[in-house]
């Protein structure tokens, strides 16, 4: 005669599936709550549209919010002026690569680095004056609501520049 309980490996398995059931369904609930929480719907791409600082991205950007007949103006004189912006894009990004590179030199030579400084602010207010020029341009042909709009842009203080 045997004193220890009789093992039912069938009615043990059960209970573990059971309770392997159950935890599942208290994790699932758990990482759906996180998910609604967390989730919220919509994302907002408000900061998603800052990640491309191309000029030509923010141009479109800002020609998006102007009536359709004044955005083909100022994308037309984007298209006009692309060769003197490519230009003045292309300094810029030189410059900057000269500061880089004046900044890794060894050894190190501090009047070099302002120098290349210099260049690179006399660079982005060259990229800046073309920008400037040829929005001027375009806003003289532009409609009173086109210009009102382009005076509003950019609508939010997060909102992209230019020229950043």
């Amino acid at each position: 005669m045997s004193v220890l309980p009789k093992f039912d490996g069938a009615a043990h398995a059960r209970w573990l599936l059971l309770t392997s059931l159950a935890l599942n369904v208290v994790f699932v609930g758990a990482a759906g709550a996180v998910a609604f929480r967390y989730g919220g719907g919509a994302v907002p791409l408000t900061h998603v549209t800052q990640i491309n600082h191309s000029v030509a991205t923010r141009l479109r950007q800002v020609a998006a919010t102007l009536p359709s007949s004044d955005a083909e103006v100022m994308l037309s004189e984007f298209r006009a002026d692309a060769v003197k912006v490519a230009a003045a894009q292309a300094d810029l990004r030189l410059s900057r690569q000269a500061l880089r590179d004046s900044l890794r030199a060894e050894p190190f030579d501090a009047n070099a680095m302002r120098a290349a400084m210099a260049t690179t602010r006399t660079a982005r207010e060259n990229l800046e004056q073309v920008l400037h020029d040829m929005i001027a341009t375009a806003a003289a042909k532009m409609s009173v609501v086109g210009r009102n709009k382009l005076a509003d842009w950019p609508a939010g203080r997060d909102s992209p520049t230019l020229t950043r």
